[in-house]
């Protein structure tokens, strides 16, 4: 079993792909099923009043053509799994902010939330140093709560789309 794990690993890194965790694959499986359109749309559109929206930071909107920049400025895969990992989980966190606790989207958001706790330990190996400078310092502006950052009005369910759309570009060929 582990020549053939390893065999894997030459192929990826033959390939110039960084391989990813088994748990990180199987956690983003699970975040999938989660993000299924089905789900999205009920607890994340119909769940909430009309065109309801959430002030984000502009650095919390994560769009694959954001991947597509970075990636062509040969920003590593690692890193931007990174960044994902924390936008998301932010995104995550704002959405549940609004929520009262007997929402109807509230279990949802929780399952979410523990999703996530559960893939940044997967993470928590990773420092800011580790990776390249524009994504940790991208990282410190989801983190900063900073008045200095842009706000932008989203909808819910417009930030868990950007989540899968993202997730799947970084974690589709890995795992």
């Amino acid at each position: 079993m582990q020549q053939g794990y390893a065999a894997v690993l030459c192929v990826l890194a033959a390939l110039g792909l960084e391989a990813t965790a088994p748990g990180e694959c199987e956690l983003t499986r699970l975040l999938q099923d989660k993000l299924q359109y089905e789900m999205r749309l009920r607890y994340m559109k119909h769940y909430f009043p009309i065109d309801y929206t959430v002030q984000v930071q502009y650095e919390e909107v994560l769009r694959p053509s954001n991947i597509t920049r970075l990636r062509n400025g040969t920003v590593s895969e690692r890193a931007l799994r990174y960044l994902w990992f924390h936008v998301s989980s932010q995104a995550v966190l704002r959405i549940r902010e609004v929520l009262p606790e007997k929402h109807p989207s509230w279990k949802y958001t929780q399952e979410l939330c523990q999703l996530f706790d559960a893939l940044g330990e997967e993470y928590s190996k990773y420092r800011q140093t580790d990776v390249e400078a524009v994504v940790a310092d991208l990282v410190k502006l989801v983190h900063s709560a900073g008045a200095e950052s842009r706000s932008k009005a989203v909808r819910p369910k417009a930030l868990l789309d950007n989540c899968l759309k993202v997730m799947r570009m970084l974690y589709g060929v890995p795992c």
